[in-house]
């Protein structure tokens, strides 16, 4: 009986954010613009309102574990102020609420014994929430925000998950002549794992570190970067400090003809408080084409290990754009991990499609970890409305187990 009243409030709070945001929405313009006057920030504001919802399928070939079944909601509003002086401000809020019976396990319910993990608990939280500033030359942004670097291998915002990552941060952008710099001084780093959690999953990683990103276009069509993440966690508690490195690193983006090139390699060693003394490598290369309208394509990941004490980790990337949908590598194993994959992109009657397989084999010593075959269908019924039908299936050799799942989301925005 508690639960259900906690899901009608959950869906309850939903149903408010909407009747707020279309009440504000009679004293704010479409898209927030720059104005003359202090009073004009916030009836000049904009406000946005999104809804999404999902049904989270996993199978896993555990005896002990049933079938999970996750069935949410993701409501967002996000309030922006208009600019006074190249100064504004933005608030958004998120809330998950869980519709129907919790048969799935979350880190903070207790129920990792009965269900596979399904990493979107419910609860209300402030997404983003900052001061910032920006002329033709300049931008700052202080506090609660979204950082996405590059294709987010290192630094992302996990937004397919229903709670987003969010950086507690400074950050500046600005041009060097043709070079764009990108730099965060990162003091905590929100994670996705809702606001109540605790334990082997902190909410938060309390955070000292440095987040630098430059780019470079030599021609069109043709882009060069390179990155410096100095990243130092403390949760010792949640003994989360082996997460620190240092990382320095150069990736390429561009196209030959037909045929398109992306390419990166970094080094990572320990930094502050991480205890283990090790030195790691990472290697990247993909290439593409389309054939009558088909896109094809072929890359090799490498996350290198340092003979088996640990291996290279990006633990601020958007994860479950890497190594597979499945989500079995979202902490390196210690060997590290080989990921040669292959990639079919298409679109029929309006519907786009893409496909994947992925090899995956151990750096360090001869371990075969599996294979996994992805596949996603996304269709946009109007410019508000869009669904997606998405399916992953590892099977697994030398690593983890049997994992099938299947995803079922409807996005709508006003």
């Amino acid at each position: 009986m508690k639960k259900a009243v906690a899901t009608k409030s959950k869906v309850a709070f939903a149903t408010a954010i909407m009747m707020v945001a279309v009440g504000m929405a009679g004293t704010a313009s479409a898209t927030a613009e720059e104005v003359t006057s202090l009073s004009e920030i916030f009836t000049k504001g904009d406000i946005n309102l999104s809804f999404r919802y999902r049904y989270e399928y996993v199978d896993q070939d555990v005896d002990t574990l049933n079938v999970a079944k996750a069935s949410t909601l993701k409501s967002r509003l996000t309030l922006t102020s208009a600019s006074f002086h190249g100064f504004s401000g933005l608030l958004e809020v998120d809330d998950v609420a869980q519709i129907g019976s919790e048969s799935y396990a979350t880190p903070s319910n207790g129920k990792a014994s009965q269900y596979p993990i399904v990493a979107d608990p419910d609860g209300t939280d402030i997404n983003q929430a900052f001061l910032k500033y920006k002329n033709d030359y300049f931008a700052g942004t202080a506090g609660r925000q979204r950082i996405n670097h590059a294709g987010q291998r290192f630094v992302g915002g996990v937004g397919w998950r229903q709670n987003e990552q969010t950086y507690d941060a400074l950050r500046l952008e600005l041009p060097v002549g043709p070079i764009k710099l990108d730099y965060s001084y990162i003091w905590d780093v929100n994670r996705v794992f809702g606001p109540d959690t605790g334990g082997a999953q902190p909410r938060r990683f309390d955070s000292d570190s440095h987040a630098l990103y430059l780019s470079y276009s030599p021609a069109a069509g043709h882009n060069i970067g390179v990155y410096a993440y100095l990243l130092d966690f403390d949760n010792r508690v949640e003994n989360v400090t082996g997460n620190s490195s240092q990382t320095y690193g150069v990736e390429y983006n561009g196209a030959f003809g037909p045929i398109t090139v992306a390419a990166a390699a970094a080094s990572q060693t320990d930094y502050g408080d991480n205890a283990t003394d090790y030195d790691a490598e990472y290697y990247l290369v993909e290439l593409g084409t389309k054939v009558k309208g088909v896109g094809l394509g072929i890359g090799y990941e490498l996350l290198g290990s340092d003979d088996g004490k640990k291996a290279f980790s990006t633990p601020l990337a958007t994860l479950h754009k890497f190594q597979g949908w499945a989500d079995m590598f979202l902490v390196t194993p210690n060997d590290g991990i080989e990921d040669l994959y292959f990639k079919v992109t298409s679109s029929v009657a309006g519907v786009s499609l893409a496909a994947f397989y992925h090899d995956f084999n151990a750096d360090e010593g001869s371990a075969d970890y599996g294979e996994e075959f992805d596949i996603v269908a996304t269709y946009p019924i109007n410019r508000n409305l869009s669904v997606e039908l998405k399916y992953a299936m590892y099977n697994a050799d030398e690593f983890a187990v049997d994992t099938e799942k299947v995803w079922f989301t409807v996005n709508y925005t006003f």
